[in-house]
């Protein structure tokens, strides 16, 4: 005799926690950095939440940008790189 266990679906919740539509979301964008001006790709992570804003280094120059990402409900990501302010003298 085999016994089936009835599952309680924990996914109800999911929609709530990740309202990115169908579950795709941007995971990276070509950026142009605030000092050099060369274009750079950067990695995305939609998992940090819908609004995010962090520190990274250009690849090219190694100068900070503060990293502004919005998150629309479709996944799509809209980024923006400012130079960090306390950067350096040029």
């Amino acid at each position: 005799m085999i016994y089936i266990a009835d599952v309680p679906d924990d996914d109800d919740g999911l929609d709530e926690d990740f309202p990115l539509g169908d579950g795709t979301a941007d995971t990276e964008a070509a950026v142009e950095c605030p000092y050099c001006g060369e274009p750079v790709v950067i990695g995305l992570d939609p998992g940090s939440g819908p609004r995010q804003e962090y520190v990274e280094d250009c690849q090219v120059c190694c100068r900070p940008w503060q990293v502004s990402v919005t998150y629309a409900a479709d996944g799509s990501a809209r980024v923006r790189v400012d130079a960090s302010d306390g950067g350096w003298d040029d």
